[in-house]
Parts: C-alpha cells; structure tokens; sequence
C-alpha cells in the first residue's frame, strides 16, 4: 500500500506556491478557497515572506490548501483509489479531505477557525517548540519533562518535538540530552499542549454543523496511529487532537502493519519523507515539492500496483 502524508505546520517556505500557480486549474482552486475563508492564500504561497507565513492563522490554511493542490493533481497523473492517508497535526485536515470525511471547502473552514484559535491561544503566553533530534527515546523524554515541557510530537525516526514555556524550551537546549540535538522551530506556540486548551471549544462549535462521511480510503490518527472507519469519529479526534500530542511514530508503525509499499508527500514536502527515511528503512518514498515530481509520485502508485498483482 502507497500511503500519501500531509505535512503539518513549519514546513511551509516562502514562495512555495510559485511553480504550483503557473497551473491555471491550480491557481483558480487557490484563489476560490481565498475568497471563501478570506485569506489571500495565492498571496501567502507566492510573495509573503517568511515571518508572515509563520503566523498560524496564516500558516495552517496555507499548508492544507497547498497540499489539497497536490492531490488534485496526482489524481490528475495516477489512480488514487488503493492508497492510504494520513495527516501530520494541521495536515490531518487535508488527509480527512484526501479520504472523503470532509468536503474541500469545510476542511479549509474549519482549518482557518483552527488557525485563529490557536494563534489566539499562543498569544496568551509566550510558548514555542524544539525539535530534539538523536539521543535515547527515554532519555529525550525523561529531559523534556524535566524542564516542565511536553513531548508534543513523538515522530519517529528519532525525532521527539518538546513544547512548553520559552525558558525550558532554552534550558533544554543548553541540557540536551546525551547523543541529541536541540533545534528551535520556525512556528508560534507550544501546539499539542494544555497552552492550546482554549482553542479547542472553539473548533468544536465550529465542526457542529460540519458534516462527514466515512472514509473512502484507510486513513490513520494522530491520536495513537490507529486506522479510522467512521468519519463522525475522526472529526472529534481532529478536534481534540489540538491539545494532545501527536503519534507520527505510532502512525508509521500502523502503516508497516498495514504493508506499506511507499510514502508520498503532498506539499509542502520534505519533513515527513525525512522522517520516513529513518523511522521506515527501506521503504521508498516521494516529496512532492513542485509539480516536476508528479511523475516520480505516479511511477511508485503505478510501480506499487503492479506489484501487488503479480
């Protein structure tokens, strides 16, 4: 099985969207969804620079439209009836959309309700996240919590993600645990945290008159990587999900149990193949970072079908 993966929030760069855009389809998509949530997205991908794009009410709807873009496309180039979805943190929303629990349109509205609530709730206390790369899982784990932080991303691949409080995110990098490296990243809060509590209510009276459908395709859960058959279900977790860590790791192992045969990631690609290549060895894998990578991610769809008949 191809699994296609959403990247969540970070992964975004200035200028992404450029290539993407010179796609009259693609641009049309980008500029109806703008209008719709009233966030100039074709804006964001293309011209606004990086501090911009790492506002979260920027960042999230951004992120999910643009990897919405490439699936629209990949659609276009292979058939995406056999694989399977996932989504990390923010890009949960996409792979709902990918899977059919949610339309287009409502996922891009309730991400955009989820971007304001969870800037506001950053903007409360000054928070942030560090990635802690190497190192023991139980060492990495036993340092996060000794400087009162929470393991917010768990990855996989050796990658735990600490978010908390400024200051125990900077005594964690000046106390990284043995064999690890600390590195600050580029986003605005402490997400998948009890800082975001109060975005939660929020998204929830939003996602009341949303409605869903079961998964077309198998489609997995931050929440403990399991699979997920009732649509209704995974609109909950993707509500809650906001203030509790995220399981990449227990995603990936779910997908080696289901046989995965190759990942793929949507836009804006990279984080989550990088993972991939540690925490899925041998598995093949495509960032779909520009429309120029299609065909690699059809020839592995092609190649991954071709195999399961023989």
């Amino acid at each position: 099985m191809i699994v296609i993966a959403c990247p969540g929030q970070g992964s975004q760069t200035p200028g992404f969207l450029h290539p993407w855009l010179e796609d009259s389809a693609s641009r049309t998509f980008l500029g109806e969804a703008s209008e719709r949530i009233g966030i100039d997205l074709v804006t964001h991908g293309t011209e606004s620079d990086a501090e911009t794009i790492r506002d979260t009410s920027v960042a999230q709807p951004l992120i999910v439209a643009a990897s919405l873009l490439a699936w629209r496309a990949l659609g276009g180039r292979a058939s995406l009836d056999a694989v399977g979805v996932a989504g990390h943190s923010v890009g949960e929303f996409a792979a709902a959309a990918a899977a059919g629990v949610l339309q287009e349109n409502d996922a891009l509205a309730l991400v955009a309700t989820r971007g304001r609530a969870m800037a506001e709730a950053a903007a409360l206390t000054e928070t942030g996240m560090a990635a802690v790369v190497g190192g023991t899982e139980s060492d990495v784990l036993e340092k996060i919590a000794a400087h009162g932080l929470t393991a917010a991303n768990r990855n996989g691949g050796g990658q735990i993600v600490a978010a908390g409080d400024l200051p125990g995110l900077a005594a964690l990098g000046e106390d990284a645990p043995r064999g690890a490296r600390v590195i600050p990243l580029q986003v605005a809060g402490a997400f998948h945290t009890e800082y975001m509590a109060s975005a939660v209510p929020v998204l929830s009276e939003a996602a009341q008159s949303i409605e869903t459908r079961d998964p077309a395709l198998p489609l997995w859960t931050n929440a403990d990587g399991s699979r997920v058959d009732d649509g209704a279900r995974f609109l909950e977790l993707l509500v809650s999900q906001i203030a509790n860590p995220v399981r990449w790791d227990a995603c990936m192992d779910s997908f080696q149990q289901s046989g995965i045969t190759g990942l793929i990631e949507l836009t804006p690609a990279g984080a989550l193949t990088g993972i991939a290549k540690r925490g899925l060895r041998g598995v093949p894998t495509v960032a779909v970072k520009t429309p120029e990578d299609l065909d690699a991610a059809a020839s592995l769809i092609a190649d991954s079908a071709t195999a399961s008949e023989q």
